[in-house]
């Protein structure tokens, strides 16, 4: 699927709009695999959107000055920024695969406004939300969100049996349909942390087993209550007046 500004942020403002009786919710990407707890997210300051600084040494970053004179937030000595040529540094831009958010309803109206009025950017929401919480935004360690190129990019910054969370965004690394032949994918790492992956999803001790049964009536209401925001969220009025064009994804 190729996400655009219309297709994936409004999926965030759903989660704003129907979990605001948490006070804090951890985001991540359908490729990514968790290998041990991160519950000490949830007791990080508050006030902030946290997420894990992306890598701008891949390919896929050749439309930005960063990638174009070689400079990248992970080692910003090894190539300095050129600020007599282009000013002062970027901002910090992290990689929308993972982040921590606090729910709110006034955060929600803001980004939707902020959405209408947004020109269409190369990586559609990881752009957007990176302008949209570029103030409020503080850098956690990689081990909350490995993206792969790290390894062959950045493997001083890299400490593998440190790592909780798995990004498997490169190019012919999902699990799922891993062969080896894609760039950089014959490695010894990568190939493990493939294997990590398949071992999470045959141990049969991890399935959810279902909850408990309840009566027929009490689980109608349950489900409609439920379904109420979501259906809210979802509705033409919300979020399908947005115009966008695609875009493709920074994973």
């Amino acid at each position: 699927m190729i996400p655009s500004l219309c297709s994936r942020v409004p999926g965030f403002l759903i989660w704003l709009l129907q979990f605001v009786e948490y006070e804090r919710m951890v985001y991540l990407d359908a490729d990514i695999q968790l290998f041990d707890n991160i519950d000490e997210l949830f007791e990080l300051p508050k006030g902030h959107f946290y997420a894990v600084m992306d890598c701008f040494c891949e390919k896929t970053w050749s439309h930005t000055p960063q990638y174009k004179i070689g400079y990248c937030q992970q080692c910003p000595d090894r190539v300095a920024w050129p600020t007599a040529e282009l000013g002062p540094p970027p901002a910090l831009y992290f990689n929308a695969g993972m982040f921590v958010h606090e729910p709110s309803m006034a955060t929600a109206k803001a980004l939707l406004d902020a959405l209408r009025v947004t020109t269409p950017t190369p990586f559609a929401e990881q752009d957007f939300l990176n302008m949209f919480f570029r103030e409020q935004y503080k850098p956690i360690p990689l081990i909350y969100n490995l993206v792969l190129a790290m390894l062959w990019r950045h493997p001083e910054n890299v400490q593998l049996d440190m790592v909780k969370v798995v990004h498997y965004c490169a190019a012919g690394s999902k699990p799922w349909r891993y062969t080896g032949k894609d760039a950089n994918m014959d490695r010894d790492d990568i190939r493990m942390l493939v294997k990590w992956w398949w071992d999470i999803y045959n141990d049969d001790s991890l399935d959810f087993k279902g909850l408990p049964p309840v009566a027929t009536a009490d689980a109608d209401e349950v489900d409609a209550v439920a379904k109420k925001p979501l259906r809210a969220a979802l509705a033409p009025e919300a979020a399908c007046t947005i115009k966008y064009v695609t875009a493709r994804s920074a994973a």
